[in-house]
């Protein structure tokens, strides 16, 4: 349509299965740039990627053809594809099922990209489940804790 306009801002978060510390510092940076071009691939536009060893953040601006679900979809299977045949870690890499999506205003995108950036920093002071937690909380998303994060048997 000639005059549909948007500007949707969402950032995802999903971790690794068991929320391992497998996201090496070695590939880490290569590795969220492939995440990066797989949201761009899809149609969005990749604001910033970052993370630690066992969970992802990424900053986009959502085209409106495209679900958010399938977006996800897509990055996981792929980028958990990439570390795979790539031999990136010692076992079989897997992204834990689900991700969490939140929404952001334009005025609000230089302070989550700098939360981003920082996730280094940020994670020595807090925990990924901690951190999650906090944005279900804040976005006032309703959770069974029992189900959000999935534990090593």
């Amino acid at each position: 349509m000639a005059n549909t306009y948007h500007q949707i801002y969402l950032q995802t978060v999903f971790a690794v299965k068991y929320r391992a510390a497998v996201i090496d510092h070695k590939w880490k940076s290569n590795f969220f740039a492939v995440i990066g071009n797989l949201i761009n691939e899809a149609g969005c536009k990749t604001i910033i990627v970052n993370g630690v060893e066992d969970h992802v953040h990424c900053l986009l601006g959502l085209k409106p053809v495209v679900s958010i679900s399938d977006l996800m979809k897509t990055v996981k299977a792929k980028s958990s594809k990439y570390i795979n045949d790539n031999i990136l870690t010692d076992s079989r890499f897997e992204w834990q099922e689900g991700y969490g999506a939140f929404s952001y205003g334009q005025s609000q995108i230089d302070a989550v990209y700098k939360y981003i950036q920082n996730q280094e920093e940020h994670h020595k002071k807090k925990t990924f489940k901690e951190e999650y937690l906090t944005f279900l909380k804040k976005f006032n998303v309703p959770y069974d804790e029992r189900y959000i994060f999935e534990e090593l048997k």
